[in-house]
């Protein structure tokens, strides 16, 4: 049997000053030396890979006194996954969301990124998205040494939320070992690209290196990590679905597509470090990510109508009539950077008191582009019924899939396909009709209109960030009954963020006729979309007709009320003062520890935005067409308040190595800020089949509407709980323990999301406005035909006006509710049952919740079951490890329409990952030792990604398959 020591108080000494960085007091220094002194033989710590992953993220949860989790990593650039995202999703308690197949979000105890706090070795960490949320796969995995999760709070973590707080972790070089490692990596993806212009390969390079000069008072890390990164998939979208009269379950419209992007990821991590003596520490630090995530989206969409429907419910077969299908080619380029600067000093006063200033500088920037290139049989409006096509479809809960094509042959052919918009969704250029205006007649008889000028669209964003923070601590030893330690401090945050919604109106110079592909915009091959029943696709670049002039461009910005007042920006200053003293004593002869603290948080906060409503011209906010904002459309609000936030921290050790860990703290995290926004609208969808729905509330109810209203709340106060969590935790192995932990959260505020049907016509809500505006909000039928989700038979030239009533959506404070649940843990090396099984061993948790708002609604971000298993074995180089997660159905936000944020409710979701590598390190070839060699795969088993209607039928579902990875990481030295 081994004969191995444990002693759990030296090693997390050692991890603690070795890995975190972070430098050790002059007590805890004379202790490591007073046991050093007693001749006790302690085991080094030797072991790599994940079983000493393992051992030193466990050593900090035994160390800390809050309730945490933790991951590290050996030495810079050796985390085992290609992002921290993936690295964190596997932890107790957390779960991971895909966004484009890759790991993004992460969820803590149900509780979604927006609401969780991020920082960056201690400082807040912005991202480059719409909200607070931190997009963690910006990071990758090669500039980290681990991070740490700290589930209940303190009053010195300046970054807290309700679900917690992850606190990523770099390199302090001279708590480093010196290391110079380079790290090759090749990706495939197992599915080839359904796009021609892309393919499924993908690679990654990394140089990371430490060193310590002028007898090691100076030390420099630096990490270079540079991505290429495919990613292919399969979407199938409706826009709706309906019942039908017989009770049949059909789409309204569809949305389906093959979907190509390639990840480019560019980041340098710089670390300078100067510490002369004991009493001066001072650490410079620079992160620069550059972030491009580009490609194409090419696929169907159209509005859906139906005949010969058999069958019942959502399991049915039949024909869909009057196809007219948009094939929508959409270029996707998505460019952001962020760069964060910070100087920490450190200043030993004497031996009881210390003081440190921190400042931090951060600033991110994002333009997502997303151009709409449309192709189709012909112009709207060219063609009569009879020279459309037809689709035979089976229905089902899984969505529709279509088995035979007639009359659709021209989108496999550039010579035949038209370069022009086959739907009439030219309404929004009302304002501009002149420039429309032809004598050359539609098949109806009726000549061309702005209505049927749009032949593409150019939609982009702008988001810009900036984060500067500020602290003065003093920490001091102290004699005074139980209390041994105060830290006093002042934290200071000046925060902007802003949003800039374009786009432009695309109308091809062909105009009021059509042109065929032109040659040069042709890839070399046709894009797949059998995979749905809908063939193969002319496959052509759609940026090429904005590039060359083709497409006439016009600003949608004063044509779209939505894009208008989604534009805004959100301004926030907060000053934070705080306590904490740590107490040491004992109950009932348990020796207990802890700490209780107190922060006192002022905020300042504003927005500016605009209100956009179409006026009499048809322009938005631009009465007098000068094309510039009306000063009555602009608009800004704010407010000021404070909060007290007291925290508690208790752990007794209750026997050896086992412990009984109690908090209980307040916590915030602040109102998204896209619900901060000081912008709103007031917005009609031109979509006929919407300005159909009757006029009653309760078509309007069960249909929907073509108009909306939105208004955000610059007003909003931050989401508030009081926690509590119980925790047992058992240390039984270096590498072993087990954890129960109950916590508790009472939500004492949260963000309402209100939805009122109003009366579009007398706006109950803004002293009875009538937003109606004649020949803008109605329509001419062109085609007799049905239309709408209630089949109601029109002929040509008839009038259609849209229903009076709608949905106001809006945001306030005052919803209430409650989170409780278990969090299990188990970290089980076999070899303690017996010495056969040294090396293998597993580490497992589950977390249960029961969540509750008290109107019904769900909380972003909440499975009720996460669970997480990591089996592994790892000895003499050789490490096979295969990790499981699975979580329950969960609420989530994605950009919706006009770069809008909206929610979604996804599927549970099972991913498997695995891994086998070997490190040369342990091997007789001492000319290969630094060399570690490794093969990856995710998503083994395939799972997609699917989001689901109130009625449990899919109405988004995303294909990735799985991806294998070849690293090749070499430590010189």
């Amino acid at each position: 049997m081994r004969t191995q020591l444990f002693k759990p108080a030296l090693l997390s000494l050692a991890v603690s000053s070795a890995i975190w960085s972070v430098p050790a007091t002059a007590a805890e220094q004379q202790a490591a030396g007073a046991a050093a002194k007693s001749g006790e033989e302690v085991e080094v710590i030797a072991v790599r890979g994940i079983r000493g992953s393992l051992i030193r993220s466990q050593a900090e949860k035994m160390d800390n006194s809050s309730i945490v989790e933790a991951i590290s990593a050996e030495d810079i650039g050796k985390l085992p996954d290609s992002s921290i995202a993936e690295s964190l999703s596997r932890l107790p308690g957390l779960a991971g969301e895909r966004v484009g197949g890759r790991t993004s979000g992460i969820s803590v105890r149900g509780f979604k990124e927006d609401f969780t706090g991020t920082s960056l070795n201690g400082r807040e960490l912005i991202g480059i998205g719409d909200n607070r949320g931190v997009e963690y796969d910006l990071y990758p995995s090669e500039i980290m040494t681990g991070a740490t999760i700290y589930k209940t709070t303190d009053a010195t973590l300046m970054v807290q939320g309700i679900g917690g707080t992850v606190d990523l972790r770099t390199v302090r070089p001279l708590q480093a070992k010196e290391t110079l490692t380079v790290n090759g990596n090749y990706e495939s993806n197992s599915r080839d690209s359904d796009n021609p212009e892309f393919d499924n390969k993908g690679k990654r390079y990394a140089l990371s290196f430490v060193e310590k000069f002028a007898d090691d008072t100076l030390g420099l890390a630096v990490a270079l990590a540079s991505t290429e990164s495919p990613n292919n998939q399969r979407k199938y979208g409706v826009w709706g679905y309906s019942a039908n009269s017989a009770g049949q379950v059909l789409p309204t419209g569809l949305d389906i597509a093959s979907i190509s992007t390639k990840l480019e990821r560019d980041t340098i991590s710089t670390v300078l470090q100067y510490q002369p003596n004991d009493k001066l520490n001072i650490v410079f630090d620079v992160l620069d990510i550059d972030y491009s995530d580009s490609g194409v989206l090419r696929g169907f969409i159209e509005p859906f109508s139906s005949a010969n429907v058999s069958g019942s419910g959502t399991s049915t077969t039949g024909t869909q009539v009057g196809a007219n299908p948009v094939l929508r080619t959409d270029p996707l380029k998505k460019d952001g950077d962020l760069q964060t600067f910070g100087l920490n000093v450190e200043y030993q006063l004497n031996d009881n008191w210390q003081v440190e200033l921190d400042v931090a500088s951060s600033e991110s920037s994002k333009r997502d582009l997303r151009g709409e290139s449309y192709a189709g049989l012909a112009r709207s409006g060219a063609l009569n019924s009879s020279q459309l096509g037809s689709r035979e479809f089976t229905m089902s809960p899984d969505g529709v899939f279509f088995t035979k094509l007639t009359g659709l042959g021209a989108f496999s052919d550039p010579k035949a396909l038209q370069l022009t918009g086959p739907q009439v969704w030219g309404g929004g250029m009302a304002n501009l009709a002149s420039q429309f205006v032809t004598n050359v007649k539609q098949a109806n008889g009726d000549p061309y209109s702005y209505f049927n000028a749009q032949d593409g669209f150019l939609n982009y964003a702008d988001f810009s960030e900036e984060l500067k923070t500020y602290r003065l601590e003093a920490v001091g030893n102290i004699e005074y009954s139980i209390f041994n330690k105060l830290t006093v401090g002042v934290n200071y945050s000046d925060r902007f963020k802003d949003k800039d919604n374009k786009g432009f109106f695309a109308t091809a110079t062909s105009y009021p006729f059509s042109t065929a592909i032109p040659s040069q915009y042709l890839y070399g091959g046709l894009a797949d979309l059998t995979w749905a029943g809908l063939g193969q696709v002319v496959a052509y670049d759609g940026f090429a007709p904005y590039n060359d002039g083709t497409y006439k461009l016009n600003d949608a910005g004063l044509l779209e009320p939505d894009r208008l007042g989604d534009t805004y920006d959100v301004n926030e200053e907060v000053t934070t003062l705080y306590f904490k003293t740590d107490f040491e004593t004992q109950l009932a002869d348990f020796p207990v520890t802890g700490n209780f603290g107190m922060q006192y948080v002022k905020t300042d906060q504003s927005s500016s935005g605009f209100i956009g409503i179409v006026g009499a011209n048809f322009a938005v906010c631009d009465d007098n067409n000068d094309k510039q904002v009306d000063a009555d459309c602009i608009t800004e609000q704010g407010d000021s308040y404070s909060h007290v936030l007291p925290s508690l921290n208790l752990s007794m050790e209750v026997s050896d190595n086992n412990f009984v860990r109690f908090a209980a703290n307040k916590t915030i995290s602040r109102a998204r800020i896209d619900q901060m926004k000081a912008s709103g609208f007031v917005k009609f969808d031109q979509n006929i089949d919407l300005i159909a729905i009757p006029n009653t509330t309760a078509a309007v109810e069960t249909y929907g509407s073509p108009w909306s209203k939105f208004a955000g709340n610059p007003l909003l106060k931050p989401l508030e709980a009081n926690n509590f969590d119980l925790a047992f935790e058992s240390y039984f192995e270096e590498e072993g323990y087990l954890s129960v932990t109950a916590f508790y959260k009472d939500l004492v505020n949260w963000t309402r999301d209100g939805n009122k049907l109003i009366n579009f016509t007398n706006d109950e809500t803004n002293s009875g406005a009538n937003y109606f505006i004649p020949g803008f909000h109605d329509r001419i039928i062109d085609q007799a035909g049905t239309y709408g989700p209630a089949d109601i038979f029109y002929a040509a030239g008839a009038k259609v006006t849209p229903p009076n009533y709608g949905y106001f959506s809006y945001f306030e404070d005052g919803l209430t509710g409650r989170v409780h649940g278990v969090e299990v843990t188990a970290n089980v090396p076999f070899s303690k049952f017996s010495d056969v099984l040294e090396g293998f061993g597993v580490a497992t948790s589950g977390t249960l919740i029961d969540a509750k708002l008290n109107d019904g609604s769900r909380i972003p971000g909440q499975s009720d079951k996460v669970f997480s298993l990591t089996a592994y074995y790892e000895r003499n180089g050789f490490e096979v490890r295969v990790a499981g997660t699975d979580r329950s159905d969960f609420l989530t936000y994605e950009r919706g329409g006009s770069n809008k944020i909206s929610t979604a409710s996804r599927n549970g979701v099972t991913l498997v990952d695995a891994q086998i590598s070997y490190d040369f390190s342990e091997s007789s070839f001492t000319s290969l030792h630094g060399l570690r060699v490794s093969l990856q795969g995710t998503n083994l088993t395939d799972v997609d990604e699917e989001t689901v209607n109130d009625d449990g039928i899919v109405t988004t579902r995303r294909q990735f398959g799985p991806t294998y990875m070849l690293n090749v990481n070499y430590a010189f030295y």
